[in-house]
């Protein structure tokens, strides 16, 4: 009884102990699970069911990611003057309904690539808010000193449901097709927003400052990037990722189910090999932060990010082998963008002040992923014209040039 004791206060410490830690985290790991059918059953839907081309995926994927162009600045002044979790539950309750719009689109049979884009978009605006009040919520509650520990906790919970959410997607598409998986996906939104109603929350509060104009706030936050080298650099290198990331998936799925022929449930399997690649990561980031450096880390990662993408358009073979050469690839992709990104977000939210931490937040979001639609709208566009897998070589060569670039200058 004691050793069994002694094994729960080993596991279950620092940041487990709060209630609201333990909730929050629950919270993102449903929905993260969640998001594994619609990462799937979205892209499925356009390019098996609506047969879509690969411009129209380029620019369901940009939609996707417009919003972090559009609102991500006025979002980041809105979560500094107000509480973030009631903008939490609001964005949870927000994708839930947009999503459900699709599998009542397809049971009415009015579904079409309009429609994707349109919950892609609305989807996209909700992730913005949502996802940044996510982020400060968490910083909130953490403090400064667990922000490693945090990140990589919420990381392996989001990571787990990468490692079965994939292969469960892929037999939910096949059963009961892409459109009406996405019900599930919905559900677990409404779900997280009624758990997220027992967070308390203490530390979420206002910072009562002189409050200037939305713009004159939005320039404060422009300009803390600017001034910063740390969060300049970082913003510069993660905008560049992003571009050739969104290359990447809007033309990943098409490749995987047109060139290599696999089913969704084979996408499905190999996508859990990436969360195996996520898990690991999530698991041994502290660990591997503490002894290396976070900033060491985040360079390591870009790297392995890069060899996954060069990997991605080396995949041949019959559809058993290519199943399992895409699993691989992605094994080293997510291994290497987990550890990128929970250091990337540790070192951000660390060097910035409280009362700045939703601006920072925001613009950062900005900086880096407004320039994503682009590399959509490029991937889909230069597979129309290469192909696709001599796109995913380009983007696995210039993912090496970036590494290679930040490593030089780091």
């Amino acid at each position: 009884m004691q050793s069994v004791q002694r094994w729960f206060n080993r596991a279950f410490q620092g940041l487990w102990r709060s209630p609201d830690f333990r909730r929050l985290w629950t919270s993102l790991t449903i929905t993260a699970f969640g998001a594994q059918i619609t990462n799937l059953a979205l892209p499925l839907t356009a390019a098996l069911l609506l047969q879509a081309t690969p411009f129209q995926m380029g620019v369901l994927v940009a939609l996707e990611t417009l919003p972090f162009a559009l609102v991500s600045l006025h979002a980041g002044v809105l979560l500094d003057r107000v509480r973030k979790l009631p903008i939490v539950i609001a964005a949870d309750l927000g994708r839930g309904i947009a999503l459900l719009a699709i599998p009542v689109a397809a049971f009415t049979h009015v579904l079409s690539i309009e429609i994707l884009y349109a919950v892609g978009f609305l989807c996209g605006v909700q992730n913005v808010v949502g996802g940044a009040a996510y982020q400060v919520l968490l910083a909130q509650l953490a403090g400064r000193k667990r922000l490693v520990e945090a990140n990589a906790k919420i990381t392996l919970g989001e990571t787990s449901s990468a490692l079965i959410g994939p292969g469960i997607a892929g037999l939910l598409i096949q059963a009961l097709t892409a459109p009406f998986a996405i019900v599930l996906d919905a559900l677990t939104f409404f779900t997280s927003a009624l758990m997220l109603r027992r967070v308390e929350a203490r530390k979420d509060v206002i910072h009562m400052t002189n409050r200037g104009s939305v713009w004159a706030e939005i320039h404060e936050g422009l300009l803390l990037v600017w001034r910063s080298r740390t969060l300049f650099a970082l913003a510069l290198v993660a905008g560049l990722w992003q571009v050739l990331h969104h290359m990447q998936i809007a033309v990943l799925i098409l490749f995987a189910t047109r060139e290599l022929g696999l089913s969704a449930g084979s996408i499905g399997v190999a996508y859990m090999f990436g969360g195996v690649g996520c898990v690991i990561a999530a698991a041994n980031a502290e660990r591997l932060s503490n002894r290396f450096g976070v900033g060491s880390i985040i360079v390591y990662g870009l790297l392995l990010t890069a060899f996954g993408w060069q990997a991605f358009g080396l995949v041949s073979g019959p559809p058993w082998a290519a199943t399992l050469a895409l699993g691989l690839a992605m094994l080293v992709f997510d291994f290497g963008a987990v550890l990128y990104g929970i250091n990337y977000l540790a070192l951000r939210q660390a060097i910035t002040p409280d009362r700045l931490l939703g601006r920072m937040t925001a613009t950062m979001r900005f900086c880096t992923v407004a320039a994503a639609p682009l590399g959509s709208l490029i991937g889909g566009a230069l597979a129309t014209g290469i192909g696709l897998r001599a796109t995913l070589l380009v983007v696995g060569a210039l993912g090496l040039a970036l590494a290679i670039g930040a490593m030089t200058s780091s």
